[in-house]
């Protein structure tokens, strides 16, 4: 059996020390946000012959003078271009004169203006906003009947706290991604975030509910001697059902198209501090706040 609880300084140590180490980077960098936040153009496109190299590209459509332009490279011959916001007339103008220095296939052309990506970005903070606060209402309504010896909003208060946990280590780990290699957060990343928020909630959960049957079941068993029980009850469960998630997200990521690499990134970083948080983490908060006499 592990003795997860009696050794919660350690585990609330590391947590502490990676949302500090996560932080800072968000704090300093910042996230990196991609067009869908801040406006622009994203143009993907595959050459009929052998893909020329960036510079060939950028020389080719040098006439329309692209600010700060981005040229990801796909499979063997795609290419997505990503630039200031350009109207139709200027997109077919483009695309003829590529097409005329490189014979070319259009596979999609987005284009999204500036006033649109500040209206999404409040949108996602408000998504977040709203999915934590259901969260602390559903679990505080879920346990409502468990007063002893911590208040049932408590374990909801506690489960947003491993949330946050949850979503500022991939934030961080994105934040130094952008800084060093440019990688953008788009409304994929949303999506990540927003999953990873319920798949966590999940399994705290179980894990909470396993401590609510074993306090009604044993009563007069101490309350981190019950939480410990219910914790290594839950383990087995929650690292199988996280490892299979895990190896989805595996394939996802080295076998799956490049505009969904991020998502399975996202995901697999948040998956594993998830699996990570309602063992090691919400528990341990969970007997630290019921109070040092509880032994």
């Amino acid at each position: 059996m592990l003795a997860i609880i009696p050794n919660r300084k350690i585990y609330l140590s590391i947590s502490a020390l990676l949302v500090v180490l996560s932080i800072l980077p968000i704090i300093f960098w910042g996230l990196k946000f991609g067009i869908d936040f801040t406006g622009g153009s994203q143009w993907e496109v595959e050459f009929k012959n052998v893909r020329p190299s960036n510079e060939e590209v950028l020389k080719s459509l040098v006439f329309y003078k692209l600010e700060n332009p981005i040229l990801q490279p796909t499979d063997d011959k795609g290419l997505i271009l990503k630039f200031r916001t350009v109207n139709e007339a200027t997109h077919e103008a483009m695309k003829q004169d590529l097409n005329t220095a490189f014979p070319i296939e259009e596979k999609k052309f987005d284009s999204i203006g500036p006033v649109i990506g500040k209206e999404l970005q409040v949108k996602s903070i408000k998504a977040v906003a709203y999915v934590l606060t259901l969260i602390v209402a559903y679990i505080a309504w879920a346990f409502r009947k468990v007063s002893k010896p911590v208040a049932s909003w408590k374990y909801g208060i506690i489960a947003i706290i491993a949330l946050v946990h949850d979503v500022t280590i991939p934030m961080g780990v994105f934040a130094v991604l952008g800084h060093f290699y440019g990688i953008e957060v788009d409304s994929y990343f949303v999506t990540a975030i927003l999953t990873i928020l319920g798949f966590s909630v999940h399994d705290t959960i179980v894990v909470f509910d396993r401590i609510r049957e074993n306090l009604r079941k044993n009563a007069s068993e101490g309350f981190s001697v019950t939480i410990n029980n219910s914790v290594n009850q839950t383990f087995a469960r929650s690292i199988n059902t996280s490892f299979t998630v895990f190896l989805v997200l595996l394939a996802s990521y080295f076998l799956g198209g490049e505009s969904t690499k991020n998502l399975s990134l996202v995901l697999l970083i948040g998956v594993f501090f998830g699996t990570y948080s309602s063992i090691f983490l919400a528990s341990p908060i969970l007997s630290l706040w019921a109070g040092s006499n509880r032994k």
